[in-house]
């Protein structure tokens, strides 16, 4: 009876129209890439990687409130090696005439004067990104020309710019490595410029469209588009297989919808791991997490789109130059591998087994870091190289803004004694502390005698400014009782004082209002960095590293003092408490983002191969893969970013996984047809060119980004990254095929096809050595055969038989006839597929 075609009507009729209206997808692909290139200018990028924090957190909220209601002006720590203490003296007067420079911190104690180097604490008249501070250290860079001068600050730094330059450059050289690999593995040179602009294409919609997604991490902005070629270049190797495989025996058009048609669930079915992983992502407490799921997630969709509907027209118009320069295979057959592989098959799995669990220990102890300040990158910018001198010279700068509300000055007051009696704060200043004239400070409260002393005005007009003071303030109570004796902070005074003669209620002359329009200048400056409508903030500079035991210790110390004052509505804010919240989010983050990826990627397998074995085996090896990969910092000794093990973690398990996914594809269709150990060295040596044609894209781009960018977070994920890959392929080649084999039987016994329909007509045979079969065969045959009804095999066979034909031994002694009972019961309980 002639075989049933498989329908595949729906998915023809869909490869038929894209590739017959291939230039009306054409002129849409040409529209929707110059407005991409239009809209990439429209995309918001934001640098500040603390904005993904959970909106509980304190630093979450505490920034929002200090970004709302003050100013923080520009600062920069400016060191200059090799000089005496009298020509840092000159420097530092030079420096305050600098155009735009508010102040300049120097003294001789060792904060500022140590080994014959100088550091200069300079603040602007403006915050980081004002035209004036930039103007200013340019002013310093000009007066320092000619000195061994480092300067450590955020003005002029932009993240962005910087890394978009960086990652050109890497994108460059990555090109030309990603061209040199197709070439290897394509089956002809004009294949390459095909897979090039498809994904070029594909490439340039998702730059285009990021600005749907409102604003875009720095991260996700500038590596996208190089993990986008590396995870999805696959695709289109794929379908460009596929139409050689089918231009074969059929002509252009027809190949190409029939490898098209052919393609698409593959591919489809491809992409869902991959997919799975990133997805994964999306459910991290830390908003960076779904922000990379969304952008890469939007990459590989529209790397489908571009493999589905562009390149079949692409490979329509290069046909003939892909037929006119077609090469032999340049990728080498790994035959010695697959027969290594098949002899160490009882050796490597338990061997992996060990190294696995020490592998999992030492992961486990990975020392991760929340801060990358000082992380160390193998390129370094000049602001980085300044920063690194200065901290080995004069130690860190670790300041924290501690944000509590307004008007309680005795509170602010013993907050600051406290925290200055602490031995591990340098100085704390707010406007408790700060001192006005004569010994006053511009909190403390003080008579209209005591103002008139201090500001030299007449006792009458100090009498009646507190009097407008009490009416303004609707205390009225003050006034009855006796002016005299009525007592205001005086930075509240100042700065009614300062409101009233302005609005011309009050005239001063002379010597007193030139000092007053001094003290009113220095006034305003503090209040918008120290005090607004609603709160007060006060800043503390520890001696303690940003990230320590002692300084999560300290931390919580700092909340039992401010706590004694006010019952919660307070905010802690720097880079130490950034440390606290991100290494909090980390520990849910890092064990959702763990059991998601795996979960989600061994469901597609379970559907995938309708197995319960093969799925574990898979996750076993790529899971040992992440550990080993995350095991090396924890030996190194050298801290690890934690959003590089978050990232890569995902991207790892949903992308590494296809390494294996190939292999066992290939392995389970070949062991039907030839033992199993010949049938993995095949698989072996089909697979390897997908796996080094995405492995090495994937891990060059890795590695490249890990030592060419001098930005520490993308540096991290970089180097995991091609690290992680390139242990997954070694893996899936030298211990995968071993597992697989070893467990043969467990992936066999855990399928779970469907059932075929029972014929007891049919008995089971089973019989060892060689054998001349004559009837239709069903069931589990190890050895080679060569036959179509009648032949002859020479192996294992162990299968069902339709009733009436006969088995032969060629030698008798190894014939092992069963009974029909056990026949009728093994068909009765038989399931396609299933190995008997």
């Amino acid at each position: 009876m002639e075989e049933k075609k498989p329908k595949t009507g729906g998915m023809e009729k869909i490869a038929t129209f894209i590739v017959d209206k291939r230039n009306l997808f054409f002129l849409l692909y040409a529209l929707a890439l110059i407005f991409s290139i239009v809209a990439s200018g429209w995309v918001k990028v934001e640098n500040d990687i603390t904005t993904y924090l959970p909106a509980h957190t304190e630093t979450r909220q505490g920034l929002t409130v200090m970004n709302d209601n003050f100013t923080t002006f520009g600062t920069a720590r400016v060191m200059v090696s090799n000089v005496t203490y009298d020509t840092a003296q000159d420097l530092a007067h030079k420096l305050e005439d600098v155009d735009g420079v508010y102040s300049v911190e120097f003294d001789d104690s060792t904060d500022h004067y140590k080994q014959a180097s100088a550091l200069f604490t300079v603040t602007f008249d403006g915050t980081a990104t004002d035209d004036i501070s930039l103007q200013a250290l340019d002013g310093i860079d000009r007066a320092l020309d000619g000195y061994d001068a480092y300067v450590d600050t955020e003005v002029g730094q932009d993240m962005s710019a910087d890394l978009a330059s960086e990652m050109s450059v890497i994108l460059v050289i990555a090109a030309v490595i990603i061209v040199v690999v197709l070439t290897l593995t394509s089956r002809s040179y004009a294949e390459v410029p095909v897979l090039i602009l498809t994904f070029g294409a594909a490439a340039l919609l998702n730059m285009g469209t990021n600005f749907l997604c409102g604003t875009i991490s720095f991260i996700s902005n500038s590596v996208t588009v190089i993990l986008q070629l590396a995870l999805a270049i696959d695709y289109a190797i794929i379908l460009c297989h596929r139409f050689s495989d089918e231009h074969e025996t059929k002509d252009t058009r027809e190949a190409c919808i029939a490898a098209l048609s052919k393609a698409i669930p593959e591919i489809s079915s491809s992409s869902l791991t991959t997919i799975s992983g990133l997805g994964a992502l999306a459910f991290m407490h830390f908003g960076i997490g779904r922000d990379m799921a969304t952008v890469l997630i939007k990459a590989i969709l529209f790397s489908l789109l571009s493999v589905f509907t562009l390149m079949p027209g692409l490979l329509m118009v290069f046909s003939k130059k892909i037929d006119a320069t077609r090469h032999r295979k340049l990728i080498p057959r790994i035959t010695a591998l697959g027969r290594f592989d098949v002899a160490t098959r009882f050796v490597i799995p338990p061997v992996f087994a060990v190294v696995v669990v020490i592998a999992a220990v030492l992961a486990n102890q990975c020392p991760y870091c929340y801060s990358f300040t000082d992380l160390v990158t193998p390129k370094q910018s000049e602001s980085q190289i300044a920063h690194q001198k200065i901290k080995n010279t004069f130690g860190n700068n670790n300041m924290l803004a501690v944000i509590v509300p307004k008007g309680n000055y005795d509170a602010e007051r013993q907050i600051l004694q406290q925290l200055e009696a602490c031995p591990e704060v340098d100085s704390a200043q707010g406007l408790a502390n700060t001192e006005a004239e004569d010994g006053y400070m511009l909190a403390d409260a003080v008579t209209p005698r005591q103002l008139s002393e201090m500001a030299g005005i007449d006792y009458e007009a100090a009498e009646a400014l507190y009097v407008a003071y009490a009416v303004d303030q609707n205390q009225y109570g003050s006034v009855l009782s006796g002016i005299g004796d009525y007592k205001v902070p005086l930075f509240d005074m100042f700065m009614f004082l300062q409101k009233e003669m302005k609005d011309g209620n009050i005239t001063l002359q002379g010597d007193i209002q030139n000092t007053l329009d001094d003290l009113f200048d220095q006034l305003n400056w503090a209040q918008v960095q120290l005090q607004n409508d609603k709160y007060s903030r006060m800043v503390v500079y520890l001696n303690l590293p940003e990230e320590s035991d002692e300084t999560m210790d300290f931390l919580t110390t700092m909340h039992d003092i401010i706590g004694q004052y006010y019952s919660g509505d307070y905010y802690v804010v720097g880079n130490s408490t950034n440390v606290k919240d991100l290494s909090g989010s980390f520990v849910q983050d890092n064990v959702l983002i763990s059991v998601l990826s795996a979960l989600f990627v061994v469901l597609i397998l379970l559907f995938t191969f309708k197995s319960v074995g093969l799925p574990i085996l898979l996750i076993l090896v790529i899971q040992g893969s992440i550990w080993i990969n995350f095991s090396v910092p924890t030996l190194a000794h050298e801290p690890l970013y934690f959003l590089g093990y978050l990232i890569v973690n995902a991207i790892q398990m949903g992308a590494n996984i296809d390494y294996a996914i190939v292999i066992s594809s290939h392995y389970t269709e070949l062991k039907k047809e030839m033992p199993i150990q010949k049938a993995m060295i095949t698989a072996l040596n089909q697979a390897f060119p997908t796996i080094f044609t995405s492995g090495t894209i994937l891990a060059v781009a890795g590695a490249l980004i890990g030592v060419m960018t001098t930005n520490p977070v993308i540096a991290a994920i970089g180097s995991c990254l091609g690290r992680g890959t390139v242990v997954s392929i070694l893996l899936v080649l030298a211990v995968l095929p071993q597992i697989l084999l070893v467990g043969d039987s467990i992936v066999e016994r855990t399928s779970f096809a469907m059932k075929a329909p029972i014929d007891l007509s049919r008995i089971n045979r089973s019989a060892s050595g060689s054998m001349r079969v004559s009837g239709r065969v069903r069931g589990y045959v190890n050895g080679v055969i060569d036959a179509e009804i009648k032949g002859t095999l020479n192996g294992t066979l162990k299968a069902a038989v339709t009733s009436g034909t006969t088995i032969e031994p060629a030698e008798p002694d190894y014939y092992l006839p069963q009974e029909t009972s056990d026949a009728v019961a093994w068909a009765q309980n038989y399931t396609e597929g299933e190995e008997v």
